[in-house]
């Protein structure tokens, strides 16, 4: 006789527990994956033209600073204002873009992927 078998459906709720807990778990990542692939497809339509958005390859322009390496120079958490509010640059080949919030989550989603 198993420890618990004298609890009535004690399996089915041992199951339903842990599937809900499961739930509560999967969601999350599941959102995040999502968060990333949107970013992603941000950062290839806006921004890949000038630069890397990889882990290898040089940046078309080569001013423009690889994705993966801007964690190096300040926390990527940091960029969010600037891509809400319109990015300004000291070099004029760059264009102002601005994102809406939940762009700019999911672009930062991505670039953390990057680091």
């Amino acid at each position: 006789m198993q420890p618990n078998a004298r609890v009535p459906g004690y399996s089915t709720i041992a199951a339903r527990l842990v599937g809900a807990l499961l739930s509560f778990a999967i969601p999350a990542s599941d959102a995040t994956a999502q968060s990333v692939q949107r970013g992603t497809t941000i950062a290839r339509t806006y921004c890949s033209k000038c630069h890397s958005i990889d882990r290898l390859s040089p940046s078309p322009l080569a001013i423009a600073p690889p994705f993966r390496d801007l964690h190096k120079r300040y926390p990527v958490e940091s960029l969010a204002e600037s891509l809400a509010e319109g990015i300004v640059t000291g070099h004029p080949t760059m264009p102002e873009y601005r994102f809406e919030p939940d762009q700019v989550g999911d672009l930062i989603a991505f670039m953390k992927t990057l680091e």
